[in-house]
């Protein structure tokens, strides 16, 4: 997570566009969330009553709702942003850095969020407990979520492997590489990710890839889904055993302090296919 501090230039137009100046980010008492991860770690910390405005995206917790919406996944309202004069914005790096740009322009302070790796989220809880004050509640949080990840490790990571794909969408067919949230999850789990080595985080695939590859499970969005498509190829060890299964999206493609919650779930999902022997290629 990276801040952008106000620079000198447009200090004039700040203090003409809002009645108050912008605050030192460590007293930002004022925060618009750009993403629902970074609200939802927001209120993890304590400092939910200190946000003002959301995204469209952000439904949890249930107090997040009743917030205005400043944001969707294509676009800003940039107006409706300086009128609630935040002195702290959050946004996703990869997503909404030249969108905030705006904003930085004018004076104020902007933070990026974007874990790269499961550990790197209880770095970004902590640093978000300096930007807002909650530096205590923030570090516990992020000792908690810490101490989650190594149990799951220790209890999963060197079981016997079990050949998955991760299935996202259709059409286009589409899954993870190794580097993402839902690839390292896998990895994590005892997993073998069909799908690894893509060079191209989100690759698109085609059926004939997954039937070749054989994977023991194949997990998805939904229940039916998975079953409309994989149905057809009863051959399939995933299908003849029954291991299409629904992950839970909010927990694993959100990247929050209930992560660990979607792992295990996906850890336990792994661990039922273990008790089926594996087909010879």
């Amino acid at each position: 997570m990276r801040l952008v501090k106000p620079g000198p230039v447009n200090r004039l137009l700040v203090a003409l566009l809002l009645p108050v100046q912008p605050v030192a980010a460590e007293e930002a008492r004022r925060i618009v969330s750009l993403t629902p991860h970074i609200t939802e770690m927001l209120y993890a910390i304590g400092a939910g009553e200190q946000v003002v405005a959301t995204d469209e995206a952000s439904d949890y917790p249930a107090e997040a709702r009743a917030l205005p919406k400043v944001a969707n996944y294509r676009s800003l309202n940039l107006e409706q942003i300086l009128a609630l004069r935040p002195d702290l914005v959050v946004a996703w790096q990869s997503a909404q850095a030249l969108q905030v740009q705006p904003l930085e322009k004018l004076g104020i302070p902007v933070a990026f969020s974007e874990p790269k790796n499961l550990l790197s989220l209880a770095d970004e809880l902590e640093y978000l407990g300096e930007l807002t004050g909650h530096r205590e509640q923030a570090r516990e949080v992020a000792l908690d979520y810490r101490q989650q990840l190594a149990q799951l490790e220790a209890e999963y990571s060197h079981k016997m492997p079990v050949s998955v794909f991760y299935q996202l969408g259709s059409p286009p067919l589409m899954s993870v590489n190794a580097s993402t949230w839902m690839g390292q999850a896998v990895k994590l789990c005892g997993g073998t990710n069909i799908l690894a080595d893509s060079p191209i985080p989100y690759p698109q695939v085609g059926t004939e890839f997954v039937l070749m590859q054989d994977p023991q499970v194949i997990l998805g969005e939904s229940t039916d889904q998975l079953l409309s498509l994989w149905q057809q190829w009863p051959e399939l060890q995933a299908v003849r055993h029954g291991q299409l299964w629904p992950v839970d999206t909010v927990r694993l493609h959100r990247f929050t302090p209930r992560t660990p919650t979607g792992i295990r779930d996906l850890c336990e999902k792994l661990e039922l296919a273990r008790q089926h022997p594996v087909s010879p290629p």
